[in-house]
């Protein structure tokens, strides 16, 4: 990867518009226009993620992808995660094999493990079976995209003998990078692959990631693979001033972070430890220079070859999220290759 590469992620989060919440259909269809709009500022990489959950629209994103394949001609199409354990490999690879040729070679994936569990129930699977499920479907997925006819067998689904696959991925398949949110078993895992890492890092300094970083140049080195790309993913938003931004955000993400803290037990969010994250942490929201000088300075610790902006959060206004979508084109991305060819490295 040549040049550092900026993106987008979606959730297929509900937006508003004024006063009124957008409809699951109307929020749709909004994400193929911001889709659109990424590309038309120059942002390099669009991407949704899977998940099953109220106000969330994201549970089809093959479906979804495709139509934003349509609507624009140059960006790239991804997933911010996919999760591999409740989706059949075969399935997955068919999927996105089309998405790719009718998208003239611009699909890509994420693939992790699940941080949110809905789809386990959802589609029958035990979440006793977490690790064996993911390393199973890794393993066929990864032969699907590599090897002409697959002969596999395993636990978690029928045996294959001399499989191939139609219509084809290109030779050696599509970029497909392993998310990983804090293993370090997932970051030895992907390195064993083969494949590109990408880091969710929602929270904290994402410096801390830097040992795992070095633990994947390591792993990559010691099962002979070459140097492969490293990205994050963590959430934010752009606005024209740091307050503006600040308040937006907060305004929007409090609550939602509130429910998952009943959710999942951990602490409530309060206005301090908000602005720290703002400030030291893995939250990228303010004015595009501010944002820009931290995402540079992120890169430069972690070796980055990739920033992926998550800017959709529930009920954020479609005014906002739009305004995030050109400020991170149009400004944050330049001055960001600018810093990484002047500052050094803050390790």
């Amino acid at each position: 990867m040549t040049t550092f590469q900026l993106g987008l992620n979606s959730f297929g989060e509900v937006a508003t518009d004024g006063d009124r919440v957008l409809s699951d259909a109307e929020t749709l269809r909004l994400l193929v226009e911001e889709a659109r709009l990424a590309e038309s500022v120059g942002l390099d990489v669009f991407s949704v993620g899977e998940h099953y959950r109220a106000g969330h629209n994201d549970s089809a994103t093959p479906v979804l992808l495709a139509a934003i394949a349509t609507a624009t001609e140059r960006i790239g199409l991804g997933t911010s995660v996919t999760v591999l354990s409740t989706n059949d490999p075969v399935r997955l690879y068919h999927e996105f094999s089309t998405l790719d040729a009718v998208s003239t070679g611009r699909a890509q994936l994420v693939l992790g493990r699940a941080s949110a569990t809905e789809s386990f129930p959802l589609f029958g699977y035990d979440l006793a079976d977490y690790e064996q499920l993911f390393e199973e479907k890794l393993d066929l997925f990864v032969r699907l995209q590599r090897e002409d006819a697959v002969t596999w067998s395993g636990t978690v689904r029928a045996p294959l003998v001399e499989q191939r696959l139609h219509p084809r991925m290109r030779p050696g398949g599509i970029p497909t990078w392993i998310g990983v949110g804090g293993s370090p078993n997932s970051v030895v895992r992907a390195a064993r692959y083969g494949l590109p890492l990408m880091l969710a890092i929602i929270g904290g300094r994402p410096q801390r990631f830097a040992g795992h970083v070095e633990l994947y140049h390591r792993a990559l080195e010691q099962f002979g693979h070459p140097a492969l790309p490293v990205g994050q993913h963590s959430l934010g938003l752009v606005a024209d001033t740091d307050e503006e931004a600040t308040e937006i955000w907060w305004r929007h993400w409090q609550p939602v972070v509130a429910a998952l803290a009943r959710e999942r037990g951990f602490y409530a969010p309060t206005r301090e430890r908000y602005e720290a994250e703002i400030e030291h942490g893995a939250l990228f929201v303010g004015s595009p220079e501010t944002v820009a000088r931290k995402i540079a300075a992120t890169a430069r610790d972690l070796h980055l070859d990739r920033f992926d902006l998550k800017y959709d959060v529930m009920h954020l206004p479609r005014q906002a999220r739009a305004r995030t979508i050109e400020l991170l084109g149009r400004e944050v991305a330049p001055r960001v290759r600018e810093l990484l060819t002047m500052e050094p490295s803050h390790v």
